[in-house]
């Protein structure tokens, strides 16, 4: 047996999950948490009851004595949790984690503990709140003797009850801020005749407040873990709990630097140019291993964290970078070091496809790995204008359309949340781009596409129109949890309607969101990642098909993933911060019609409203400013030359665009003045000047 931890340097009774040197080791008691436990959540398909939302009341019925030891199934999602455990009547801190899913935890009975039986709460300790799948009431020593009960019954003298919500509302981060974000301004002196104008003023005008705060939130976020970064390489380390001394590809270039790197774009554009830029430089200098594909690098060895190179793992991460990473920064930038780093991994990782098809080497038998090249290979083929591209792609599709490894009819899992969702996806996209370039193969692909597509709203969704975590498309089975991607699996959906108009597809679409305010609400989806996974499903697919009271829910979504966010800035510590960045850029750009403004400045307020055919643009800032604002423009087609603006995992949605060739008209209300602007001006900015306290409102439309 190992030997038992006291963990005296964080002053806890916590100890690990073995004692050494005990004769004999009993379980007395136990409670395993279903899914009809009071507020059961699930991780990995394992229901839990989280102290952050509940306070847990354990009733075991044994006496106390000496030798006991409470041992917790305890939660962690690389990260570290921590609750209080009271005793009968006595606190112990209780704190764990730097894993992914459910380890046990020990936690030892406090000395002089009394009474017929154990009475033990659980609630939030600081930090992260624990989260729990089972206890247990383990005894150390001779004595001992094993139960009379079923060990696979899901209770044996323990009793859980909860209440709850019990959390104490979060700490205020940013005080200062929060007048600017918060304050109503007051009526217009001259409200506009037409009702329903004034009304989109004082929306856009909500809309610039909500923008500033999660821009501001994006500039922190990127100011906290710049404060991490290797002070040799400039480097971010992977997390800030555990792997502190590796930058990889997978994780930390994938998920974390390119939302630093747009936050810059948006927010700082001395730092975007800077910093930002030659950390893409010294990355690639340091960390390429087969030609340009990366590897993990340690700072304290100065150079790789393995002595040899492992190609799946190198072609895995590659593929994470290019696809999570490289792609949407490329979709935002439009060409850019940036677009030549993903284009030459992208060739390397073809270069050394390893796995023989009848249709094809190709990159891997993972179904996460290939929707990733799919939706890669499907929208670089447009921006390039290569055929080679998309000939990868198809050898992929055959593999999964045409051969015998059909996502439903061949599949005995299929994993629709995050690591296995972007099959779907990938599958559709392909078929879009099949549509436009390869119509026979297009014509191949449908039938096969149409019954994976099918089959997942046949068996992969609860009556809301949520996806489960996992399904059995043979038995046609489900995981018991929903899935934060739900919404990356109906991009794929919504994209085989926009090709081929099934109107069951599009309805599936508008049928979850309709459900989101009312029946969604009240979920807690566990970290800021899984927050901002979701939130970013609902504003894809809303830009397409807009159901009010889901923008209603994505406003209340928002605060929950930034609840999370620390003072420094960091949001929880781990590579998944910057998919918070991510989603709060498309949530900012929603908000804003596309609009940026340059230089930004945390005090400048900007924000838009669609009225008709006009946009209606609301300006405010606390001290002068006089700069640009830059309109956005049809990326799909300017940057990525793609024939149809299918909805994409991690895109930027577009909003109101400009087109080069056309021009707008641009109305000061407050100025009573109008002028004439050309859609390659409007890109570039149109000069704006704020006077503290007085509020610009603009009306552009195109002529």
């Amino acid at each position: 047996m190992r030997r038992a931890i006291a963990l005296s340097a964080l002053g806890l009774l916590a100890v690990s999950a073995a004692a050494e040197g005990a004769t004999k080791e009993t379980v007395l008691a136990w409670y395993r948490v279903t899914a009809d436990t009071p507020h059961a959540q699930a991780y990995n398909e394992v229901p839990y009851v989280w102290t952050g939302a509940a306070t847990i009341h354990l009733a075991i019925d044994t006496p106390p004595a000496p030798g006991h030891i409470l041992e917790l199934e305890w939660g962690s999602k690389n990260d570290a949790r921590s609750a209080v455990a009271t005793i009968n009547g006595k606190e112990v801190q209780v704190r764990g984690g730097g894993y992914d899913g459910f380890k046990p935890l020990r936690v030892a009975i406090p000395d002089g503990v009394t009474g017929k039986r154990y009475e033990i709460r659980l609630s939030a300790g600081p930090g992260k709140a624990g989260f729990i799948s089972a206890a247990r009431l383990v005894a150390t020593g001779t004595s001992a003797e094993a139960p009379k009960a079923d060990p696979k019954a899901t209770a044996h003298k323990i009793a859980l009850k909860t209440d709850g919500p019990v959390t104490p509302p979060a700490p205020v981060v940013f005080p200062e801020m929060r007048r600017l974000w918060d304050r109503e301004p007051p009526p217009p002196i001259k409200p506009q005749a037409d009702a329903a104008r004034e009304a989109a003023f004082r929306q856009a005008e909500r809309n610039a407040r909500q923008a500033a705060e999660s821009l501001y939130r994006c500039r922190r976020f990127v100011d906290g873990w710049l404060a991490q970064a290797d002070p040799e390489t400039g480097l971010i380390p992977r997390n800030l709990s555990r792997n502190k001394d590796i930058w990889n590809a997978k994780d930390s270039a994938a998920d974390n630097y390119p939302f630093m790197v747009l936050s810059c774009a948006i927010t700082d554009r001395p730092l975007f140019e800077g910093r930002m830029l030659e950390m893409l430089r010294t990355e690639t200098r340091l960390t390429s291993r087969l030609g340009p594909l990366p590897d993990t690098y340690s700072f304290t060895k100065k150079g790789f964290a393995s002595a040899e190179p492992n190609l799946g793992s190198i072609l895995f991460g590659s593929s994470e970078y290019v696809k999570d990473g490289l792609l949407p920064l490329t979709e935002w930038l439009g060409p850019s070091p940036w677009c030549d780093r993903m284009l030459s991994i992208l060739d390397a990782i073809w270069k050394r496809a390893p796995v023989d098809t009848p249709h094809g080497k190709i990159v891997s038998t993972s179904q996460e790995v290939n929707g990733e090249m799919l939706q890669a290979l499907s929208r670089v083929t447009w921006m390039t204008g290569d055929r080679k591209y998309l000939d990868w792609a198809i050898r992929m599709g055959d593999y999964y359309l045409l051969g015998t490894n059909h996502p439903t009819r061949d599949s005995k899992q299929l994993r629709l949340r995050d690591h296995g969702c972007e099959i779907v996806s990938g599958l559709c996209e392909l078929y879009a781009a099949c549509h436009f370039a390869a119509p026979e193969k297009k014509k191949a692909y449908a039938e096969p596409i149409h019954a994976m597509c099918d089959r997942i709203l046949e068996i992969a969704r609860d009556p809301r129109g949520m996806m489960y975590s996992s399904v059995d498309p043979v038995a046609g089975t489900h995981s018991r949890g929903i899935c934060d991607t739900w919404g990356y699996n109906y991009n794929g959906i919504y994209t085989v309607y926009l090709v081929d108009k099934t109107p069951a597809y599009r309805d599936a679409v508008r049928h979850v969101l309709s459900n989101l305010k009312e029946h969604v609400t009240a979920y807690n989806w566990g970290s800021a990642d899984e927050f901002a996974d979701s939130i970013e499903g609902a504003i894809n697919l809303t830009n397409r098909e807009p159901v009010a009271s889901a923008a209603d829910w994505i406003d209340s979504e928002i605060k929950d993933m930034w609840s999370k966010q620390r003072a420094d800035g960091v949001v929880e510590g781990w590579h998944g911060d910057g998919n918070s960045a991510r989603t709060a850029i498309m949530y900012v750009l929603w908000k804003t019609q596309g609009a940026t403004i340059r230089p930004w400045r945390k005090d400048v307020r900007f924000g838009a409203v669609r009225h008709g055919d006009a946009v209606c643009i609301s300006l405010a800032a606390d001290e002068p400013w006089t700069g640009r604002l830059l309109f956005d423009v049809p990326r799909h087609k300017v940057h990525m030359k793609m024939p149809l603006d299918w909805p994409r995992i991690n895109q930027f949605p577009e909003w109101f665009t400009v087109e080069e060739a056309a021009s707008y008209t641009v109305e000061d209300l407050a100025a009573a003045s109008k002028k004439t602007v050309a859609g390659k001006q409007m890109r570039e900015g149109v000069t704006v000047t704020l006077e503290p306290g007085k509020e610009v409102r603009l009306v552009v439309q195109q002529n």
